[in-house]
């Protein structure tokens, strides 16, 4: 029998990656975002057998509960959840911030995650299968501009760690993915298009690729079933941690 994941944020970057990485397995995906545009491109790339596209706002609570009702029985039986869906906005100080951008980014990246992951626990028990939530090396390393963001993230990890206490005894796996720097719309996203903003960020750094995560997630999800690993922090080689800041007179 062929397994089932759902991917959030399929649209692009690891979200896409990983559909066809785990379609090319021979699994079936249930992959969500906001752009149906693209989730019927997807569709027709991978085959309507193989991927099933959602098309709504993690923020719209009833629109993933009408959602998840309305899946194909071929797709019913759901093995994995990778919390995928999630974005960074802003890169100023908290005291100049947006607090509309700010909301945005809890709403997303917490409330949509929790609320998706509640209602799929039930299947999740039922089929021994997994969560994978993406979280980010900026749940441990704070940087300016980061704020609300790196918080965001920082609940993504301890949810992770939450839900492997309550959910012992199950089968159900839990990881926390936490990446550095990767090269993905989520800068243009971030900075509102800015292609300048985007080309020096990445610019001869050799960062990961989109491809790099959808490995992870796989190798994470096609593990033995008596082996869990609690988190993964990656960086491109190219990435390291600075030194203190230090403010002077």
């Amino acid at each position: 029998m062929s397994k089932t994941v759902l991917i959030t944020g399929a649209t692009a970057g690891f979200g896409a990656a990983a559909s066809r990485r785990f379609v090319a397995a021979g699994w079936k995906v249930i992959g969500t975002g906001r752009r149906a545009d693209r989730l019927d491109t997807l569709k027709a790339e991978l085959g309507a057998e193989n991927f099933h596209g959602a098309a709504f706002d993690m923020r719209d609570e009833a629109a993933i509960a009408a959602a998840l009702d309305a899946l194909p029985a071929a797709f019913a039986r759901i093995d994995w959840l990778v919390n995928n869906a999630g974005l960074a906005l802003g890169t100023g100080p908290a005291q100049t911030a947006d607090l509309a951008q700010w909301r945005q980014m809890i709403d997303t990246n917490i409330t949509g995650l929790v609320t998706i992951t509640r209602f799929l626990l039930p299947k999740l028990i039922e089929t021994k299968g997994g969560v994978i939530n993406l979280a980010s090396v900026a749940a441990h390393w704070p940087y300016p501009g980061g704020n609300v963001y790196g918080g965001t993230k920082a609940f993504v990890r301890q949810f992770s760690y939450g839900l492997r206490c309550d959910l012992a005894g199950t089968g159900v796996r839990v990881t926390s993915i936490e990446p550095g720097m990767c090269e993905s719309e989520f800068t243009l996203v971030r900075t509102g298009g800015n292609q300048e903003a985007y080309d020096k960020l990445y610019g001869g750094a050799d960062p990961l690729q989109p491809e790099d995560i959808a490995e992870t997630i796989f190798h994470v999800a096609t593990l033995p079933a008596h082996m869990n690993i609690n988190a993964i922090e990656l960086m491109p080689v190219s990435q390291s941690w600075s030194p203190f800041a230090v403010h002077r007179k």
